[in-house]
């Protein structure tokens, strides 16, 4: 057998599918081992969320079962789905927008596998790149391209703040400077760091879009206006270049895998050819699903008075078990808060290794996610040096239980490694 060019990238083990696969080969190697999951990036099960979903679930699957899942559908979405997204944007932001500035796809992140293969890599005048206009950032990012090296990521500017903090600039300079750029895509809030792109940030990648005739595209799964785990609450933009994309999965639906994109009719035309030529449509029970919980903005009171409050509180509590149990005489610093479901931690120390950390925590029963992998050429950074690979994420989702078990680990594997380093210089001096 023989793959094509495409198929040996799509192939590769990317570092979305290597943490996926180590965690399935250790916790199946030991079933019945007590595992503390701090890599997770599921949602957390938040019971009233879950009773909400389903009710509205029972009422689609009571109601219009017949009409969604016995039979085929258009490629745009549901038309009852269409009409109430572009209902819910022009009530709650004063758009202007129609149905064919729509098209529902089956998860956020296949939307951007598409925008990805329509508007980068091989073309008829010349060859494009996606740029990740700020690293680190999505690690599923890097598997978006089918053709090698087709994926650009820019260091991003570092500042200290205070005694534990730190936070990522993006550096405009550098990204105007990325003449091969087929579309911009970024994630905001980000994960893993939870960095929330400035106005100012996106004004600048804006008007760098506009100078080089591609599409801006807006990853919103973490922010506003659902699931917002958002420090600050901040509207999606309309512009004739930013291709903006929803997700259902933080909101508490992740399993449905729905998502949709708001864009100029220009980007939003070809993603509906796209899917129509690849996997049709979206599932449309779940489509029915979204359908009630934007009509009358029901999903609203629930984002308001569940979820985001809920991730506050939990990012709340595990910055201060951070503070608490990490060892003080390690120079460690957490990434701003600012919203996302995740803690990034960098250990800014010679000795760290985020790799050997994971190791270690493997052997305790804890997993968190190596930093390098959100870094896309994270060997080779000319700004941020070994940067890449003094970082891991840490999720907020599992139960406190389940955290504050982890983080005592995190905070004795460092203590562990940090001995280690200072027995191996004395032997040396």
């Amino acid at each position: 057998m023989e793959l094509s060019r495409a198929g040996l990238e799509m192939a590769r083990l990317s570092g979305l599918r290597g943490i996926m696969e180590d965690i399935a080969l250790a916790t199946g190697a030991a079933p019945g081992r007590a595992w503390r999951n701090l890599g997770v990036g599921n949602p957390a099960a938040i019971p009233e969320v879950c009773g909400w979903w389903q009710r509205l679930a029972t009422e689609a699957l009571t109601g219009s079962f017949a009409d969604t899942s016995c039979r085929y559908g258009p490629s745009r979405g549901l038309p009852r789905l269409v009409d109430a997204i572009v209902g819910y944007f022009n009530r709650r932001y004063g758009w202007t927008i129609g149905p064919r500035n729509v098209v529902v796809g089956p998860g956020s992140q296949m939307l951007c596998f598409m925008a990805a293969a329509m508007f980068t890599g091989p073309g008829a005048a010349r060859d494009t790149e996606l740029v990740l206009p700020m690293t680190p950032d999505y690690t599923g990012y890097q598997g978006l391209s089918m053709t090698a090296g087709g994926v650009r990521g820019v260091e991003p500017i570092l500042r200290t703040e205070g005694e534990r903090t730190f936070g990522y600039r993006i550096d405009l300079t550098a990204v105007s400077e990325q003449a091969n750029a087929g579309m911009f895509l970024i994630s905001t809030p980000s994960n893993p760091a939870g960095r929330r792109a400035t106005p100012e940030e996106l004004d600048g990648l804006l008007d760098i879009a506009e100078a080089r005739d591609v599409p801006l595209m807006l990853d919103l799964a973490y922010g506003h206006p659902f699931p917002g785990i958002a420090e600050a609450p901040t509207a999606p933009i309309w512009h004739e270049r930013v291709i903006n994309s929803f997700s259902l999965s933080k909101t508490g639906l992740p399993g449905e895998r729905l998502g949709f994109v708001i864009a100029d009719e220009r980007y939003v035309t070809p993603l509906v050819s796209f899917l129509a030529n690849s996997a049709l449509h979206a599932p449309q029970l779940a489509q029915a699903t979204l359908a009630r919980a934007l009509e009358g903005d029901a999903i609203d009171a629930v984002v308001a008075s569940v979820i985001t409050p809920f991730y506050a509180e939990r990012r709340k509590y595990m910055e201060e078990l951070l503070v608490q149990a990490l060892p003080c005489e390690v120079s460690w610093r957490l990434h701003r808060s600012e919203g996302g479901m995740f803690v990034w931690l960098w250990v800014d120390e010679d000795w760290f290794d985020d790799l050997e950390l994971c190791r270690l925590l493997k052997e305790r029963g804890v997993f968190v996610v190596p930093g390098r992998h959100f870094f896309t050429e994270p060997e080779r950074g000319a700004r941020l040096g070994r940067h890449p690979r003094q970082c891991v994420r840490i999720s907020m989702t599992p139960d406190p239980a389940d955290l504050t078990a982890g983080v005592e680990r995190i905070a004795a594997a460092l203590a562990d490694m940090r001995d280690r380093a200072a027995g191996t210089t004395g032997n040396d001096n």
